[in-house]
Formats: C-alpha cells, sequence, structure tokens
C-alpha cells in the first residue's frame, strides 16, 4: 500500500501543477506505455526543468522519481523528499550508485526515474552515462524528454530499450534530441562525443 503523502506535500504539488499550467507549457508525446523506465530530461538549462517535468508526467499519468543525496531525506525533510518521488541513495557506501537505483527499480511494481545526463545547468553539453548503466541493469528502457524554454514547449520520444552496444544507443537517443531541438548547441557535444 501507498503511503498517504503529507499535507505540505500536496499544497506544493499543486502549487507546482497550476504553475505548469499558469506558464502555458505545450506538451508534445504519449505515455511510454512501461510501468518502470528511465526518463532523460535534456537540455538542463534552468530551474525550471524540474516544474517542466512534474506537469508533463501529470499529464502523462506518471509518477516521477528522482535521485538524491542520502543526507537529504533526514528530518525535517526525509517525508517530502519521499513524498516528491526522491530516492536517498549514499554515495559513500560500498555498493555504487547504479547498483543502489537498480536495486530499487526491482522493488517496486511502477519507477519513472527523470535523470538530467549533463548533471547540472553548468555543463557543456556532456553526457554522463550513469543512466544509461541502471537502465541497462534494471532491464528498463530509456525514454528522452525534450524542453525547449524560449518556446515554452517539450515532449517525450518512444521507449529505447538498452541493447548493450552503448555508442549505438546513444546514437539512437542524440538523433532523438538533434531533431525535436536543431538549434541547440548543447547537443554538438554529445554527438562530436559519438563520432570520436
Amino acid at each position: 500500500m501507498t503511503p498517504r503523502i503529507s499535507f505540505l506535500s500536496r499544497i506544493v504539488h499543486r502549487l507546482l501543477i497550476a504553475l505548469y499550467r499558469h506558464r502555458g507549457w505545450h506538451f508534445e508525446g504519449n505515455p511510454p506505455g512501461v510501468a518502470k523506465c528511465v526518463v532523460t530530461g535534456a537540455p538542463h538549462t534552468s530551474n525550471w526543468d524540474f516544474v517542466f517535468v512534474l506537469g508533463a508526467v501529470e499529464q502523462l499519468g506518471l509518477k516521477p522519481a528522482f535521485i538524491g543525496k542520502h543526507t537529504l531525506f533526514r528530518w525535517p525533510l526525509a517525508r517530502f523528499m519521499r513524498d516528491m518521488g526522491g530516492i536517498a541513495v549514499d554515495r559513500g557506501k560500498r555498493a555504487n550508485l547504479v547498483d543502489q537505483v537498480v536495486a530499487e527499480f526491482a522493488v517496486r511494481d511502477e519507477l519513472a526515474l527523470v535523470v538530467a545526463p549533463e548533471g547540472s545547468r553548468g555543463s557543456d553539453g556532456t553526457w554522463r552515462s550513469g543512466f544509461y548503466h541502471i537502465a541497462r541493469n534494471a532491464g528498463v528502457p530509456i525514454v528522452p524528454a525534450w524542453v525547449d524554454h524560449l518556446r515554452m514547449r517539450g515532449g517525450i520520444g518512444d521507449p529505447i530499450m538498452p541493447s548493450g552496444d552503448y555508442r549505438a544507443d546513444m546514437a539512437k537517443i542524440a538523433a532523438f534530441y538533434r531533431a525535436k531541438r536543431p538549434d541547440c548547441d548543447r547537443f554538438d557535444r554529445l554527438t562530436s562525443s559519438l563520432a570520436e
């Protein structure tokens, strides 16, 4: 049985959804049709990314999850972080981050883990590979999601099941993003790294 979320969490969630609707975002895409997946959000250039992702997954009927340092899941924030979809990971444990998240996929019936592969808004467009290894080891597809803050648009693509051929799978993902955001130079680094 899923625990009821706290009053504070419900209020914050409703405020963020109202903000998403008020800003007039236009979303493209259909529900991925899978119970478990890793959602890649790119480019990660704004603090508004969280609001867009929350509103978009609400439209899709998904409950998003995210990874956070275990220290953020202590009182008084512990319940709020879990209510908002947080998964605590301990970077100091012997088990690595990928193994910890894969274990979480194993015990849940549904999990849409949202990851920003660039890591931070200040990235030069280089992607970290952790999201790929999580999806591959958990046996779940990668669902690419894109955002364009200037045009107030975003959306998701079809699920891509990792084959184990990292370069080939990343080429498919890169092609999706280049098609959706040909104006975004942050994807140049991703595309060029695959050509090397």
